[in-house]
């Protein structure tokens, strides 16, 4: 049995796609005391993709943010200086070479009050959205 053209150009697409490039972030306002540097590589804004966000995240030393009780998953992992990560029964330290994992609904708060700062990687899932992080107020 013979495949229409448009079936059979659609199943050739859908068994072998193409990566899909993405060229530069977009640079999002973030929130917090100080300013801190954001760069969304998928998510949301620069991708229109709802099921994940990954940013590259660059804050200064003293900065802090509200606390937030968001309903994703947070996956953090510091690529230079030290993330402090505080919630509801303590704070944990993150050093460059550690991750972290903020469950959704869970309450944290990040900041970077030690000398050097922090640089690293955020993955949430699903995409962060301004809507689903319900800062403290």
């Amino acid at each position: 049995m013979a495949l229409p053209c448009a079936g059979l150009s659609a199943l050739l697409r859908f068994s072998d796609p193409m990566p899909t490039l993405i060229a530069a972030p977009t640079r999002i306002e973030s929130a917090g005391s100080k300013p801190k540097i954001i760069e969304e590589f998928v998510g949301l804004i620069n991708t229109k993709t709802q099921g994940l966000s990954v940013a590259h995240m660059r804050s200064p030393e003293g900065w802090e943010e509200p606390g937030q009780k968001p309903e994703f998953d947070e996956y953090t992992v510091v690529l230079r200086g030290t993330l402090r990560v505080q919630h509801s029964s303590g704070e944990l330290d993150v050093a460059a070479g550690q991750a972290v994992l903020a469950h959704r609904g869970e309450w944290v708060r990040y900041s970077t009050p030690f000398a050097d700062g922090a640089e690293y990687i955020a993955l949430c899932l699903p995409a962060f959205s301004p809507q689903t992080v319900h800062r403290d107020e």
